[in-house]
């Protein structure tokens, strides 16, 4: 029985760290264009991206303009401004119906 009760209080454990992982992570990988104190500018395709670090950034290897990179990272809002107030939208009313002309005869 108490093995029983172990297991599940494994289990329960398990779930709620998958609930408590944080928000998803994604990945750009190109060459490094320009490096600052607080962003790393990358060259994926055409596209210029600027990914902002900061001193808890991990960095593994020694990172120069023109080395290869992957950053990994997540998506933070810094501000929400509301534009409305929540309210549902009136639904459209609807137009009666046109009456079709009779062909005279």
């Amino acid at each position: 029985m108490k093995s029983f009760l172990m297991m599940v209080a494994v289990v329960l454990m398990g779930a709620s760290l998958v609930f408590a992982a944080g928000p998803k992570t994604y990945q750009v990988t190109g060459p490094v264009l320009e490096i600052k104190d607080d962003v790393i500018t990358v060259q994926k395709g055409k596209e210029k991206w600027e990914i902002a670090k900061d001193a808890a950034t991990k960095v593994t290897g020694d990172i120069k303009v023109g080395s290869k990179v992957t950053i990994e990272y997540t998506m933070k809002a810094t501000a929400v401004e509301v534009k409305d107030t929540g309210k549902k939208a009136e639904p459209a009313k609807s137009e009666p119906a046109a009456t079709q002309a009779q062909p005279k005869n």
